[in-house]
């Protein structure tokens, strides 16, 4: 009777175990093609839900495909998504409400979303750290810039867009790469 009882329990383990992993589904990735290289972020599904689902809609309906690398800070971060190589302003709707206190934190290779002052205000452009950028993190009296992935491939070509020159450019005084660094598509991996 024991013997029967605890084989029981062991298929009813697995069983289980096998339902919850079933349920789990792997953090999307996204490769993302540029005139300087391709590298590949993993977005955190789980920590950031509307920031991964934001960049996704704008990912299918290829908001980013053209737009620039507008702002590069040497061992800050590279930030895109939101221009033309023009220098105009992509118009993207709504914003996403702030998910910076998810536990993630602003680290080298991490993915956040760019916003303005105005703490939900983030929407199309993000940035990835080329150094660790914990000021950027929240804090108990202010609100963060959130993160929602990681660069797991390329991370040299991330390098070599923060070391590119940089200058004035359309309504920016600084940072703006002299030689363009276009995002030519970006494509998801994984679902």
């Amino acid at each position: 009777m024991r013997l029967l009882a605890k084989l029981l329990w062991v298929s009813l383990a697995f069983g289980i175990a096998d339902a919850q992993e079933l349920e789990i589904l792997p953090n999307p990735q996204i490769r993302v093609v540029t005139t300087l290289g391709t590298f590949v972020m993993e977005l955190d599904r789980d920590r950031a839900p509307l920031t991964v689902e934001n960049f996704l809609t704008h990912t299918q309906t290829e908001f980013y495909n053209g737009t620039i690398f507008h702002r590069v800070v040497q061992g800050f971060v590279a930030q895109a998504g939101g221009y033309t190589v023009d220098l105009q302003e992509k118009p993207a709707e709504g914003s996403v409400a702030n998910e910076s206190g998810n536990g993630l934190s602003n680290l080298r290779g991490t993915v956040g979303l760019a916003r303005t002052n105005s703490p939900h205000s983030g929407n199309a452009g993000f940035y990835i750290n080329l150094e660790d950028n914990l000021d950027l993190d929240p804090r108990p009296t202010r609100w963060g810039y959130t993160v929602f992935g990681t660069v797991i491939e390329g991370m040299e070509v991330i390098d070599e867009i923060g070391h590119r020159p940089t200058g004035p450019g359309g309504t920016f005084d600084r940072d703006v790469p002299v030689q363009s660094i276009t995002i030519q598509r970006v494509e998801l991996l994984t679902e």
